[in-house]
């Protein structure tokens, strides 16, 4: 599913283009030792041409590829409703 996506930061709109392969890239690049560079990657390789330099300059705030990339990927990803348990019916009956 692609989405564009715009996150207002500190007052200055930022338009990513998602798509499932950016999507899936960022989720293969995660490790557990290495989150801050797959991060900085999915937003840079998916914020259009004209909001790219206002995104430059917040990634140069500690943390801020992190939080944005959360909002992202949150504001991307569906919310499903799952249930774990026991299913109403058994494969028995």
């Amino acid at each position: 599913m692609n989405k564009t996506i715009t996150l207002e930061v500190n007052g200055t709109d930022l338009t990513f283009e998602m798509t499932p392969d950016a999507y899936n890239k960022f989720i293969n690049e995660m490790q557990p030792t290495n989150k801050v560079a797959p991060a900085h990657s999915l937003l840079m390789r998916t914020v259009t041409d004209d909001t790219k330099d206002d995104l430059k300059d917040l990634l140069k705030k500690p943390g801020a590829a992190l939080e944005l990339v959360g909002s992202l990927v949150s504001e991307y990803t569906p919310d499903l409703s799952i249930i774990v348990g026991k299913s109403k019916k058994s494969p028995n009956e």
